[in-house]
């Protein structure tokens, strides 16, 4: 119970890495507030956190909308009292686009998920943790966020932005209580890679150094134990979680 009388608010938390993260806050006692653009899907999450006994709402947040994510924020003090714990996982992909072919219209909504949408829920969540006495925050980036790959020059660089913007801000609120990290997921089996045909998959998986993709409840165990009090001397790190990928490339 690492978390009991903690408050967390989860973006994107009605599924994949989200869900799992919200799952995993929830079974370790936090009060977890799962927000994301699909109320239904978050309802039912918090329905079932409910049902295995733990302590869930949602909220209906548009990361890239200001008022939106405040909104987020203050339904968990109003619900909670506080806020201890963030972890920031909304995220939208881009399929690989040659520049020419990279409109203005996929660079801006990537952008305004990605690297803005975070920028605007750290500025939300961390004055009420500033109130609460301290907090942790865990930032979603990407292996894109370490390294460039050819054709992803919206996503790579929204998530490179992610990955500045997760050490600066480690760096502004370290001394004050405020540990700020973030995790940069390999290929990780949700519903987004879902899409994908099954031998398409296997045939990817087959490339990567441990031979299978990565699961989200792989990455919701990293954030966790960013966020515990396990991991209180570290801050501004940007964890790849990946199966060795980029230390074999």
């Amino acid at each position: 119970m690492r978390f009991e009388a903690k408050v967390a608010v989860v973006t994107g938390g009605a599924s994949g890495m989200g869900e799992a993260t919200a799952r995993r806050l929830a079974a370790e006692g936090a009060k977890v507030v799962v927000a994301d653009r699909n109320i239904e899907a978050a309802e039912s999450v918090a329905l079932t956190i409910a049902a295995a006994g733990g302590i869930a709402v949602s909220q209906y947040t548009d990361v890239a909308d200001p008022a939106s994510v405040a909104k987020m924020v203050e339904r968990a003090v109003s619900e909670f009292g506080r806020l201890d714990l963030a972890a920031n996982v909304a995220g939208v992909a881009q399929a690989p686009t040659s520049l020419a072919e990279t409109t203005l219209e996929l660079w801006d909504r990537v952008h305004a998920v990605n690297d803005r949408g975070l920028f605007l829920c750290l500025q939300s969540e961390i004055p009420e943790m500033l109130k609460a006495g301290g907090g942790a925050i865990v930032n979603v980036s990407s292996l894109n966020g370490l390294r460039s790959f050819a054709q992803m020059t919206a996503y790579g660089s929204s998530k490179f932005g992610a990955t500045s913007t997760t050490g600066t801000i480690a760096a502004e609120f370290a001394g004050r209580k405020i540990r700020v990290n973030g995790v940069a997921p390999g290929s990780i089996d949700t519903p987004m890679l879902a899409t994908l045909p099954r031998e398409t998959l296997d045939a990817f998986s087959a490339t990567l150094p441990m031979k299978r993709l990565g699961t989200a409840d792989e990455i919701a165990n990293v954030i966790a134990f960013l966020l515990s009090d396990e991991a209180s001397y570290v801050s501004g790190v940007m964890l790849p979680v990946d199966g060795g990928w980029l230390a074999s490339s």
